[in-house]
């Protein structure tokens, strides 16, 4: 499969008469998007707003980012099973508004959702602080549950990215990335002499609104399934998950995965990356048992001599990374670790639920406990009450003033297991 991904570059967000994309601005039609996520009957208010870089603006509660992108040729459209029929994607041509963003918010749907600063020290922690924010600011109807909340707020999320995408159908792109890759046997024959890397990709689906969807499909129905990494870029996976802010994987991250990008990187250099192994992560040790034994198998059959596994959520899925490595390990695989830490304020609690002496290479993006002060922000965006009850946040956390004491578990994509953060460790 062969897809060229046209990076258009937003440098700035603004209202206007007609959505459009001129001159690297993206002007936005705030009554045409809104009228469009009203089509839904479940959502009974929808404000736009928009938040730039450098901002005095806090967005709170954070329920997803999703980038605009839009297809231009090739089989499909941008999220498959949601807002395009279910065609496999991941050839053609995809043009990307890159530097701009969908930010979901509004009324709390679980208590496991985020806050994005656009300037001051929480900002620095987000890679969303540096994105032109088209947020959407929605109410549902009296009464509707909390999974026909979740799920209205992500279709009108995806439905409002895929909208303002299509602005940049006919825009010249600043650039074009490339990603082309065969069949597993073509791809070994072709670096006989170079490891032959598998990614083992973690999709959070414990349920209780920690789902993942793929082409429309919640990944906890699935068993571990072999995934093109280019249909990644074109959205067959999406989020639909409240997990907690700091290493949630955002729909935006399923997109822009940065552990794909980096293994297409070095293919051919000083490896030879195989493709992507999808995985869930469950709730019951059988069902954790059977995906990870299913996941690892199918590794060792792709002819894997390492593999890259990436968690998502902390906890309990940390069993499943765990079971991951330890197979993946007796089949002779060599195996590196992506996770974060809940290792405690101090930083020194045990950082992971789980441990084995065969996770020897894992690779941390950072103690999610760890306590921050933010700063009150002329323009809260959402509902800042909701500070002392989302995950991070505990009674007291916000003061008089709307300045916040919390855990960076709070911040959206502070410590995300794909290293799509700002967190950087140094070697020595």
């Amino acid at each position: 499969m062969r897809l060229e991904l046209g990076k258009i570059k937003i440098r700035d967000v603004a209202f206007g008469s007609q959505t459009k994309v001129e001159a690297g601005t993206l002007y936005v039609n705030k009554d045409e998007l809104a009228a469009l996520v009203l089509e839904d009957p479940t959502i009974k208010s929808c404000t736009v707003h928009l938040a730039k870089p450098g901002q005095e603006v806090r967005i709170i509660p954070v329920k997803d980012v999703i980038e605009p992108r839009c297809k231009v040729s090739g089989p499909g459209g941008i999220f498959p099973g949601f807002v395009s029929k279910v065609d496999t994607v991941g050839s053609g041509r995809t043009h990307v508004l890159s530097g701009a963003a969908v930010v979901t918010t509004g009324k709390i749907v679980g208590f496991q959702e985020g806050i994005i600063d656009m300037t001051g020290p929480g900002a620095d922690y987000t890679p969303f602080s540096k994105t032109c924010n088209v947020v959407l600011d929605m109410d549902p109807v009296d009464g509707l549950g909390k999974r026909e909340h979740e799920k209205a707020v992500r279709l009108a999320g995806l439905k409002a990215a895929v909208y303002l995408g299509e602005a940049g159908k006919d825009v010249e792109p600043d650039e074009i990335e490339t990603y082309d890759q065969g069949s597993f046997l073509e791809t070994a024959a072709k670096y006989p002499d170079l490891p032959k890397v598998v990614y083992i990709y973690m999709l959070q689906s414990q349920g209780l609104l920690h789902d993942t969807w793929v082409y429309g499909i919640d990944a906890k129905r699935t068993l571990p399934s072999i995934i093109h990494p280019n249909e990644l870029f074109d959205g067959a996976i999406v989020s639909g998950n409240c997990v907690s802010a700091c290493d949630k994987n955002t729909t935006f991250h399923h997109l822009n995965n940065p552990v794909v990008k980096q293994l297409f990187k070095h293919h051919g250099q000083d490896i030879c990356f195989l493709g992507v192994v999808i995985t869930n992560e469950n709730v019951t040790l059988q069902d954790k048992e059977r995906s990870s034994s299913y996941a690892s198998k199918l590794a060792k059959m792709l002819g894997a001599d390492a593999a890259i596994v990436s968690e998502e959520g902390f906890g309990n899925p940390d069993a499943d990374l765990i079971m991951n490595c330890n197979k993946l390990e007796s089949y002779g695989i060599k195996t590196v670790l992506l996770t974060d830490e809940y290792a405690g304020r101090d930083g020194a609690s045990q950082s992971l639920a789980d441990i084995s002496p065969k996770a020897d290479a894992v690779v941390s993006a950072g103690n999610a406990n760890e306590i921050i002060q933010l700063p009150p922000m002329k323009t809260v965006i959402g509902d800042l009450a909701v500070a002392d009850i989302i995950a991070g946040g505990f009674d007291g956390s916000k003061a008089a003033d709307g300045s916040l004491t919390v855990e960076l578990q709070v911040i959206t994509g502070a410590t995300n297991e794909l290293g799509y953060s700002n967190l950087r460790g140094i070697g020595f």
